[in-house]
């Protein structure tokens, strides 16, 4: 008799899961660099999603999350490896990030792939990172830049731009969504007067802002930051008289912007990721309660990120990323009982039995079997001193 129990509870120990625990994910993004403005936001909308699993009670048989972030400046490929290993050397088995496409490479080559963690980005939408080699350790809830500069060249041909210039963030982002949007603009016969890039952390944009006005255009198309060049960029360009209308890209969207030039930015337009379904009005609610701004780019997309892991690891009951990855596809998307912002408890519970869901969350979220989110758009412009949602796209 004493062998036997001593057997059963070898075997108890081995092969089944604690009761309570702490899993920990970490939260990799750019909290410094020229995105800084966007991450606080976002990392607290991923741990939204890690707190409802946390105290729903129903997590993995009552484990709990802990997040640990690690800074990766967006523009030091090195420092964001040394940072990303910190972390995983505390036992993370997962990371919401990152953000910049560059450092999301770089990442995945150094630290994820190597370590088998899977890595959920909200924000990286560099068309490199569509056919990288990943593994099956990559997924992002932000559709890809062709995706991108398509919808903000359908958004200019519809305000009837005839003709436009192009200055972008001199990087890895800046140079693959102006491609995409270029191509996109010339497609609609849109006339391109110039194109040009343009460095961030300058005290003076006035030269860019000349050689853009001699072009002329209807327009000027900003891809960039809002707190860094993309700012300047307008600053110069309002200063000078150059433009009046600036065509903003995703990352240029934000109350920051609207509280640096207000009124003068009335005729401008954007893009930005989003949805106006359900599952969006559900996490703004969400968001104002937990003094979230839902308006800030990639809120939504974040939020999502940290929701998928959890209810994948859930449908896997396991937390090894070589086990787990497996369930991501087949929780985002059909079929299976739609689950929304607010719901993690209810997808948990079911998944616990054996019942199939649809994670549809903030953004409407759908992944194609390359991980890349088939994604959604909102047109915003500014309005009462706010960006403000005209439609879906």
């Amino acid at each position: 008799m004493k062998n036997l129990v001593g057997f059963i509870l070898l075997f108890l120990s081995t092969f089944t899961k604690p009761l309570y625990g702490e899993v920990k994910i970490g939260i990799v993004l750019d909290f410094t660099g020229p995105i800084m403005s966007l991450t606080p936001a976002m990392a607290s909308s991923a741990n939204l999603a890690f707190e409802e699993a946390s105290e729903s009670g129903s997590f993995l048989g009552g484990q709990t999350i802990k997040t640990i972030k690690a800074d990766t400046k967006c523009v030091d490929s090195t420092g964001a490896t040394v940072s990303t290993n910190k972390i995983i050397k505390q036992g993370i088995v997962a990371i919401v990030g990152s953000a910049c496409p560059k450092i999301t490479e770089e990442i995945l080559i150094n630290s994820a792939i190597p370590n088998k963690i899977i890595m959920v980005s909200p924000a990286a939408t560099s068309l490199r990172l569509t056919n990288f080699n990943n593994n099956g350790y990559f997924f992002r809830t932000v559709p890809s830049d062709i995706r991108d500069g398509q919808i903000l060249a359908d958004i200019t041909k519809d305000k009837k731009i005839k003709s436009l210039a192009i200055t972008y963030a001199n990087n890895y982002y800046g140079k693959s969504l102006s491609d995409a949007y270029k191509s996109a603009v010339e497609a609609y016969g849109i006339k391109i007067t110039a194109i040009t890039p343009h460095e961030d952390n300058k005290t003076d944009y006035s030269t860019e802002s000349s050689y853009l006005a001699s072009a002329g255009g209807d327009a000027l198309a900003i891809i960039g930051y809002q707190d860094k060049g993309g700012k300047g960029i307008i600053q110069a360009s309002l200063d000078s008289g150059a433009f009046d209308i600036f065509i903003l890209s995703d990352q240029m969207i934000g109350q920051t912007l609207v509280d640096s030039f207000g009124k003068s930015l009335e005729k401008s337009f954007g893009f930005k990721h989003g949805s106006t379904k359900k599952g969006a009005s559900l996490f703004t609610k969400i968001a104002n309660e937990n003094k979230i701004d839902s308006l800030n780019p990639f809120t939504n997309e974040s939020y999502d990120a940290a929701a998928l892991l959890v209810l994948s690891m859930q449908a896997a009951n396991s937390t090894d990323a070589s086990i787990f990855k497996d369930n991501i596809l087949e929780i985002a998307n059909s079929p299976g009982t739609k689950i929304y912002p607010g719901e993690i408890k209810k997808g948990l519970e079911l998944l616990s039995r054996g019942k199939k869901i649809n994670y549809e969350g903030a953004t409407g979220v759908t992944l194609l079997n390359n991980g890349d989110a088939k994604g959604s758009f909102l047109e915003v412009k500014v309005k009462g001193n706010r960006f403000k949602t005209i439609k879906q796209r």
